[in-house]
């Protein structure tokens, strides 16, 4: 039977809440469990195209929706596994066509997630790790020209650290997040990251903080791999308006990215070093040019112009919507609203909600000198989210007047009542949980 048969037995929300029951930890990093199902399933991922393979703190999925933009100008068919998903599962798995990839089917996907359960035969395992097999299987059944894969957590004991050789192995900037996990130590977590390197392929690497980047040139050494590091062996700017990047096969002058923050021409540059330091495929400028022209990445300083929500807040005002939850993320946000202010001066109201195990402290201490308005919120449908208190206790800590509402929809209809000379620009962020509810609360399609 074709895997896009439509099956009898569970939807597909039913069969996840399933497969969770099958391992109870939300996170358990470890490759055994992984790499036995793979075997079971007569192992897909030795049946895939060049693997790119990205890991690291922050700009993860930006870099990847570059590199699949890039190589979709070119005509190329694109696989991607990102994580997490915002509004529905399907955006995890996009499946490569000529002329742009398609986000994965219910029934296609609920069938690859059946015939893994089968196989899976009651085992202990995470449900990553069986959402990443079946992503795996599903690549191995569709012919396409390359596969973007990206880590959920970490690298080394990471569910996707399963390809024996990928064409190249990318590392984003690395910063502290997830340290119960991955270490306390900015040196312990860029060694999980590096986990991903592999012996003589090349690594293609952001601009990193000197501890990260002496562990990254220590793996490199040690696996013989080509390194290919921001700053050294390849160079990204503005220059009027445009972005300027060099290397030593020469200068591409370049569209500006769309997407929004300065940092975004951080993430266009590596995406552009690793196709060029990996030399798979031939590329010329035009690729390069449509492909970060058009590269679109949600929650990632995302204008809301329309929707349900948008309808809720002050009239005119500025709605941007970010998941970043960490120092480093809130970091990059707060250098784009900066920017923001010296195109067109609006008082900043963030509205923030965050994940129990974040550093609240440190992730808006970045938004200190840019506003002293926070209104916290929960995060809906999230047992381990911060409690509003909490988060509220954070804010006042750096002098910040601080609200709390229900929800966000409450907190957009409590700064109508509130007058402004200038309709404000309001900042929803704290986590890509909140969100993915915000998309879907205000109607925004995820494609």
């Amino acid at each position: 039977m074709s895997i896009a048969t439509p099956l009898p037995g569970p939807t597909l929300h039913e069969l996840l809440a399933r497969l969770s029951a099958l391992h109870p930890k939300n996170i358990d990093l470890s490759l055994a469990r992984m790499q036995r199902l793979l075997a079971q399933l007569d192992h897909p991922e030795r049946k895939l195209p060049p693997v790119i393979h990205v890991a690291g703190t922050n700009g993860k999925g930006s870099t990847i929706a570059y590199l699949r933009a890039v190589l979709e100008a070119a005509g190329l068919r694109v696989h991607v596994y990102t994580s997490p998903w915002l509004v529905r599962i399907n955006e995890s798995v996009r499946l490569g066509r000529i002329g742009g990839g398609v986000l994965v089917g219910d029934d296609e996907l609920r069938a690859a997630l059946l015939h893994c359960e089968r196989v899976n035969a009651g085992e202990a395992i995470t449900r990553f790790e069986i959402e990443t097999a079946a992503a795996l299987y599903l690549f191995a059944q569709h012919a396409a020209d390359v596969v973007l894969l990206e880590t959920g957590l970490g690298g080394r004991l990471d569910a996707t650290n399963v390809i024996e050789t990928p064409a190249a192995c990318v590392l984003t900037a690395i910063g502290m997040d997830h340290t119960e996990f991955l270490g306390e130590s900015l040196t312990a977590i860029a060694g999980e990251k590096a986990g991903i390197i592999k012996r003589g392929v090349p690594v293609i690497c952001a601009e990193q903080a000197p501890d990260a980047m002496a562990v990254i040139e220590a793996q490199a050494r040690r696996m013989r791999a080509p390194l290919h590091a921001a700053g050294e062996s390849w160079h990204v700017g503005a220059e009027h308006g445009r972005m300027v990047y060099q290397d030593e096969r020469g200068l591409l002058d370049l569209v500006a990215p769309r997407l929004f923050g300065r940092h975004q021409f951080d993430n266009a540059g590596l995406a552009i070093a690793t196709l060029r330091a990996s030399q798979i495929f031939k590329l010329d400028h035009a690729a390069y040019e449509a492909g970060v022209a058009r590269a679109e990445w949600p929650a990632r300083m995302q204008r809301l112009t329309t929707g349900a929500l948008v309808e809720q807040a002050p009239r005119d005002a500025e709605i941007w919507l970010d998941g970043g939850h960490n120092a480093d993320g809130g970091r990059v946000i707060a250098a784009a609203l900066g920017d923001l202010e010296e195109r067109v001066s609006r008082q900043l109201v963030v509205i923030a909600g965050m994940m129990g195990n974040k550093d609240a402290d440190a992730f808006l201490a970045n938004f200190a000198g840019l506003t002293r308005h926070i209104i916290a919120v929960p995060i809906p449908e999230r047992a381990n989210a911060m409690p509003v208190d909490r988060l509220a206790d954070a804010a006042r800590r750096l002098g910040m007047r601080v609200e709390t509402a229900p929800d966000v929809d409450a907190a957009l209809r409590a700064l109508t009542r509130l007058a402004y000379e200038v309709p404000p620009r309001i900042l929803i962020t704290g986590s890509l949980y909140l969100a993915g509810h915000v998309l879907a609360a205000n109607g925004t399609a995820v494609n």
